[in-house]
């Protein structure tokens, strides 16, 4: 019997964790997001594929969480479209340093922050819409979920386009290098 009681305590203790860590989380996300980085053209064409890759999953999830969600690929294309925009602009204001060891760029600490708001305003409208969800039994709060769509698109948009963008300048590195020699 005591060990029943160990069951929601547990829950309880896994709950305020995740409270605790989703800032630090946050916080570790915005620090790496603005620090300054060696473009490794191993790592950014797997990023490169691998954004790719979770952009298609991302549409076909949308598409099939589109029967739950009203209007849910509207919103992960919105959020795509304005994505891909800021991937343009992020790589405008990015700080690139081209030396003989490498590539080194250092990403607008600005923009960086944004869209460490955007998923921190997210999630704080997720739990007050989780909060009201109770109140509101009788309405659906399932249908109302789109922004969710709509950040992921952002998100992913972004990196999308930033790798894209990255890969460019880095091959571009790499022929102004080896004309050099």
């Amino acid at each position: 019997m005591p060990l029943l009681l160990l069951i929601p305590l547990l829950l309880l203790v896994l709950l305020a964790l995740w409270a605790l860590l989703i800032p630090i989380g946050l916080i570790q996300r915005y620090r790496y997001g603005k620090a300054r980085r060696r473009a490794l053209p191993w790592a950014v064409a797997l990023a490169t594929a691998l954004s790719l890759i979770s952009l298609l999953l991302f549409f076909a999830s949308a598409w099939v969480i589109g029967h739950w969600i009203d209007d849910a690929p509207v919103y992960a294309a919105a959020g795509l479209t304005a994505g891909c925009a800021l991937g343009a602009l992020g790589l405008v204001l990015t700080r690139f340093e081209d030396e003989a060891r490498g590539l080194y760029y250092t990403p607008n600490r600005w923009l960086v922050l944004g869209l460490t708001l955007i998923v921190a305003a997210r999630v704080v409208y997720g739990l007050w819409q989780a909060a009201h969800a109770w109140s509101d039994m009788h309405e659906g709060w399932l249908p109302r979920q789109g922004s969710l769509l709509a950040v992921g698109g952002v998100l992913l948009g972004y990196y999308q386009i930033y790798t894209l963008g990255l890969r460019r300048r880095l091959r571009r590195h790499a022929r102004a290098f080896a004309a050099a020699r």
